[in-house]
């Protein structure tokens, strides 16, 4: 009788013991962030499009948070660097974009050098998954990078690998890599893999706090027919169903959450790496405006950002936020101390706790675009020792030049698009001296990338030398990207440009 006692004893503790282990891992929360590829606020009409309807998107708008100034960087390669690691460009050298597996050359993501957000969750007891497009290691030298990235599990488009032509498919017939290897998904859409494969990441961990990074590959060039739309033809339309597409995916795994329970104790945050690519042109608020992509206009950085908390708090805020701040936040949501102390970012959480209408910023930055460039021995490096860069508080913005010079100034408020530059105008000229006492404060190098140099792998395109790279900034206007005029508009949408 008294084993019998101490067998029930036992099994009671146990039982009691997995309960309140289970009930401890309940109560941190989950993380969905989900990035959307090349598109702008001209696109989601929760944010004033008119030429899309976004319903999935505009319902999680009115159950989340609305921000109206989060800054991402201008271009791919520089927005997820910064998103995982909470360093500006200036900081973790990646001030252009690096198409890593495409060149074959220079520099990939050392998750070693540049811990990342997802290795600190990890750390921290969370399951880690990511899916889409990556672009910033090369898998087929570097086949451990996701897991040294800090994810448990991953299907990743690691982005077109030089000399290997089947890699260039990220929709259609996508080359895919996971745990598995990488191959070919024959008739299959990625958008749907990807998706489908985050989806089943929550359910099989739904019983541990999980973090999810989704940079998905739509809406990025080539533009192509969705699974819903096959007959599309121009690329106006494609890019259109493109993104009813996306909102397809989001709508399905915010349904997810819904009736699996698990909203009840996630973030889901949505935004995009950067604006439209410039070949595309929407409307918003009765504005035609220009894809951004690569520019340091409010088009082209000024990116939609929506969080749904797990009670579901619905406003809309002006607070500052930019990529540098995901890390720091999802750290302080978790309760884990931040012991990274390179982070640039600043935690936004009472933002998304307390309904605060004010983050822990009095500016944001944004920094980052066109390709990089290698010398003549192959190595990337930085063509300029400072990048030119933007500043905004909430009302104005600032454009530094590459001597570091304020060149250009703007009041948001009174001129969202950016056509009266006030630098000059002697009744702002504290403005100007506040966001100089800023400018001062930036480091005089930026940073280059500290990483090996890729050998032995075909590259099919060619390096471009510093000369070249100095010369195409000067091309930029000022980083000015000009609105459409609505005769553009009509040009682009008649057009039969398959």
């Amino acid at each position: 009788m008294g084993k019998i006692k101490g067998i029930f004893f036992l099994v009671l503790v146990v039982i009691l013991v997995s309960c309140k282990t289970k009930q401890e891992r309940n109560t941190k929360p989950n993380f969905i962030f989900i990035m959307v590829d090349d598109l702008g606020k001209e696109w989601f009409s929760s944010y004033g499009a008119t030429e899309i309807l976004t319903p999935n998107i505009d319902a999680f708008a009115k159950k989340g948070i609305m921000f109206n100034n989060a800054y991402s960087m201008p271009q791919c390669t520089p927005s997820r660097i910064v998103l995982i690691t909470g360093q500006y460009p200036y900081n973790n050298g990646w001030v252009n974009h690096y198409d890593v597996p495409r060149w074959g050359l220079g520099a990939n993501f050392d998750a070693d050098k540049n811990p990342s957000f997802a290795k600190a969750l990890q750390n921290a007891g969370y399951k880690t998954g990511v899916a889409g497009k990556w672009q910033i290691n090369d898998f087929r030298i570097e086949p451990d990078a996701m897991t040294k990235a800090g994810f448990d599990e991953f299907c990743m488009w690691t982005g077109y690998e030089s000399g290997n032509q089947p890699s260039d498919k990220r929709y259609w017939d996508p080359y895919i890599f996971t745990k598995e290897g990488s191959k070919t998904y024959q008739g299959k859409f990625g958008p749907d893999i990807f998706s489908d494969f985050v989806i089943d990441f929550m359910s099989k961990n739904k019983d541990n706090p999980f973090f999810v990074y989704y940079p998905m590959v739509l809406t990025h060039s080539p533009f192509v027919h969705t699974p819903h739309e096959p007959n599309v033809k121009t690329k106006y339309q494609k890019h259109q169903a493109m993104v009813r597409y996306t909102d397809y995916i989001i709508g399905k795994i915010l349904q997810h959450l819904e009736s699996s329970g698990l909203s009840k104790n996630t973030y889901v945050v949505l935004t995009t790496d950067n604006g439209t690519s410039p070949s595309i042109i929407g409307k918003r608020n009765g504005v035609y405006v220009r894809g951004g992509k690569a520019f340091l206009t409010e088009n082209g950085i000024n990116a939609p950002f929506l969080v749904k908390t797990p009670d579901s708090k619905h406003f809309e805020t002006n607070a500052l936020v930019d990529f540098t701040d995901i890390f720091p936040t999802f750290l302080e949501l978790a309760g884990v101390h931040n012991t990274n102390s390179k982070l640039d970012g600043h935690s936004f959480a009472k933002v998304l706790t307390n309904n605060s209408t004010k983050s822990n910023r009095d500016y944001i930055l944004s920094m980052g675009g066109l390709p990089a460039h290698t010398n003549k021995e192959g190595w990337v490096v930085n063509a300029l020792g400072f990048r030119d860069r933007v500043l905004r508080n909430e009302k104005y913005k600032v454009y530094v030049d590459t001597l570091k010079q304020i060149h250009r100034l703007y009041d948001l408020e009174n001129d969202p698009y950016e056509e009266n530059n006030l630098y000059g105008n002697v009744e702002i000229e504290q403005v100007l001296k506040t966001f100089k006492s800023k400018v001062d404060q930036l480091p005089n190098l930026d940073e280059n990338p500290k990483y090996t140099k890729t050998k032995g792998l075909p590259t099919d395109v060619k390096p471009e030398f510093l000369d070249r790279a100095v010369e195409r900034l000067k091309n930029r206007k000022n980083n000015m990207m000009p609105l459409a005029t609505e005769e553009q508009f009509l040009k682009l949408i008649k057009a039969n440009n398959h």
